[in-house]
Formats: structure tokens, sequence, C-alpha cells
């Protein structure tokens, strides 16, 4: 098949979007099927050896400079080159000018629009947008889901508790749920001895973990809190915190106001093949409290690597969890989390028990199969394509 993804981000920009697109590309393209993926162009963008990657022209946001918005000059140009590709499918994987370079695709050529829904927007717009007011922010947020949603043929959700949340904004759209899956192949090795190494770190010296972009929305203030806590017990513990985002700052402020000083270091973004997986590997125990996560990847990545996990289980992070008998499921509260974090330092035995038992929870969410699943979905579409069904779709794609 021949597949054209759209999409507001993608790497160098790293988050679990540009993640998922890219495992699912070079899945499908290990299938056999050609992939054309239409993205922001970003400074000291790279390229794609294993498929075809166009940018187009973008400027930045100003309320998250780290992001892109294509430029709508550019879309009269992306979609008459992409008119000639004779693409079976049409997968967008945001709701913005990918969005709505999709639709105007569609309806160009009838072929079946499939939109994934990576991000629990309403959760999110009140940390960008602060000076408006949060009530008619999430209003409009869902406003805007329910427009896009309806205008796609076919949903894809990571989890079922995204899915209540569509169907509770009521939603109708076809929808199936398939995660995002790890590449088994990618999230295997890593060496924590030498990341400890590396990084001036005492090899018998308790580490905590947390690897997530730095917004707001992610929670890490919270567990700054509970490394606070954790340190009256355990005073040589060191927080790791790898990523970067819009709240790096204020998060290095707190954790001034705390008093953590040396207990934690923020390493920013690394190198997904080598660095990330030693920083991983370097933590006695991963540490995760976001609540607007529709999945959680690196709650999968973990386990992968054998990481003993305490988190919170809201929305995505949920169903990852789920039987998972590699992690301990903890509320948001800071005394309770420390202190399940707590058992897991003070017990080598345990931690190596869920360390055991990681990669076999992992395996339910390894890439193959669901980029199998996401083929087969494309190809069903695909074949119920015809010019009667065309018509009324169009119609609600321009409402």
């Amino acid at each position: 098949m021949n597949v054209l993804m759209l999409s507001d981000v993608y790497f160098p920009r790293v988050n679990g979007v540009s993640t998922s697109i890219r495992t699912l590309a070079l899945g499908l393209v290990r299938l056999g099927h050609r992939v054309t993926l239409v993205a922001p162009d970003y400074e000291g963008a790279g390229d794609e050896a294993a498929f075809e990657l166009i940018r187009l022209p973008s400027r930045r946001i100003f309320f998250d400079p780290e992001d892109r918005l294509i430029r709508a000059t550019a879309l009269d140009h992306a979609e008459r080159r992409l008119l000639v590709g004779a693409f079976d499918v049409i997968h967008v994987h945001t709701p913005f000018q990918a969005h709505r370079l999709g639709v105007r695709l569609r309806r160009a050529t009838g072929a079946p629009l499939i939109e994934t829904y990576h991000t629990h927007f309403e959760s999110y717009v009140a940390h960008y947008l602060p000076w408006a007011p949060a009530a008619w922010l999430r209003f409009a947020a869902r406003a805007l889901t329910r427009r896009l949603c309806r205008a796609a043929d076919h949903l894809v959700a990571p989890s079922v508790q995204m899915v209540e949340v569509l169907r509770g904004y009521g939603i109708d759209t076809p929808t199936t749920v398939i995660p995002t899956g790890v590449d088994p192949a990618e999230f295997t090795g890593g060496s924590g001895a030498r990341f400890r190494s590396r990084h001036g770190i005492a090899r018998h010296r308790p580490v905590i973990v947390t690897i997530s972009r730095l917004a707001q929305e992610k929670n890490i203030a919270f567990l700054l809190e509970v490394a606070r806590r954790l340190i009256g017990w355990f005073p040589e513990m060191l927080f790791v915190v790898a990523g970067e985002g819009p709240d790096a700052q204020r998060l290095r402020r707190i954790a001034d106001e705390l008093g953590l000083g040396g207990h934690v270091r923020f390493f920013g973004n690394l190198e997904r093949k080598a660095e990330l997986l030693d920083c991983y590997r370097a933590g006695d125990v991963f540490v995760f409290a976001s609540p607007t996560e529709t999945q959680g990847l690196v709650l999968i990545e973990a386990m992968s690597l054998g990481v003993p996990i305490v988190s919170t289980a809201v929305l995505g992070t949920a169903s990852v969890l789920a039987n998972a008998r590699s992690a301990r499921v903890s509320p948001e509260e800071p005394v309770a989390f420390a202190r399940a974090v707590a058992e897991l330092l003070d017990n080598p035995g345990l931690r190596e028990v869920l360390s055991a038992l990681g990669p076999e929870d992992a395996r339910r969410w390894h890439a193959p199969p669901l980029v199998e699943r996401m083929a087969e979905i494309y190809q069903r579409l695909a074949g119920e394509r015809a010019p009667s069904r065309r018509g009324g779709l169009d119609e609600l794609s321009a409402q």
C-alpha cells in the first residue's frame, strides 16, 4: 500500500508523537508498504533513509517555542505535490495544519482519512494559555475535538481510556484501539554502570529516574516533592531527570526551593540509541506521575529495559500498568508515592524480581503485531472506498 502520513510534529522535536510516527512508519516499510510523511521543517532537521519525508516551511509558536506550525501558504503547494502520489490512505497524527491538509486531500482524492488521537488536549490547553478561563478552554478543546474526529473515516486511539473520553464527548466515529508499540530491537541492552561512570554517579548510590518532556502537565514538580521526602530516608539518593521542555526553568527553581541541591540532576534530551538506554538502566527505580498521557510510552520502554517502576495510573497509563507485574501503582500523594519507591530502594531482591518481569510485561506492547493491525485497517478502509460513499463524507469534512 501507499500510505500518506501528515503531522504537525516530528523529529528533531522529541516527544511521544514523534516516536509513535517513526515506529509505525518503519514497521510499515518492513511489511513492504510505501510511506510518505509530511511534517514541519525545523532548524537542523534530518532526513529519513527508510521512507520519504517531506518538510514544509513552518514558524515558531509564541506560547510553545519548541513546536512549529506549518505555514498556511505552504499548504497549496503541498496539496498539488501530494495529489500525484496516488495514496491508498491518509493518516493524520495531529489536529492543526496536518488535519487541514488531510481533509483537503481526502476531499480531492476520496482516499480514506484515518486520524490518531495522540493527545488529550483538554488536559493541556490551560497550561499553554494560562491567561484564558480554564472552563472556556476545556469547552473549546472538546468542541474542536468533536469537529476534527467527525471529519475522519476512522479513529485510532492508543488506549481504551482514551476511547471512553472520546465517547464522552459524543464522538461516534468508528474507533480502534492500537497502542504505540516499542521496537524490541531498539530497547535492549544499555548500561547503567556506563551512565553512572560517565556522569560521576557512584555505583551504589540510590538513583531514581524519570524521562519526560519538561512541561507542567507531566507533573514532574510532584516527583520533586517525592524526592525531597525520599532523601530523609536515603540521604545519598539522586533523582535523574532526562528531557527538555518549557517548564525546565521552573522545575530547577522548585528543586532549589526544596533544598534538593546535589540530589537532582537535569540531563536534557539524550541520544536515543545509546545514552537514553544507559540512563534508563542507571535507575534503581523509574518514576512517573503524568495524569495526561493517552498511553505512557516511557513506561513500556522502562519495562523493556527491566527497570522497576513506581507510577500513578491515570488515563492511558492505567492501561499500560493494568496487570503489570514489574510496576507498583501509587496514588498521586507524596507520602504514599515516596513509600512505594522506598520499598523498592530498600529491597534489592524485590527490585531484581520486578526487573526480570519487565520485559515480559512489555511483550504485549511490541510494535510488529500492532503495526500489522494498523495495516489491516488501512487495507480494509481502502477496499471499502466507493464514489457513493465519498460524497457524504466530503460534506462532513467541509463542515
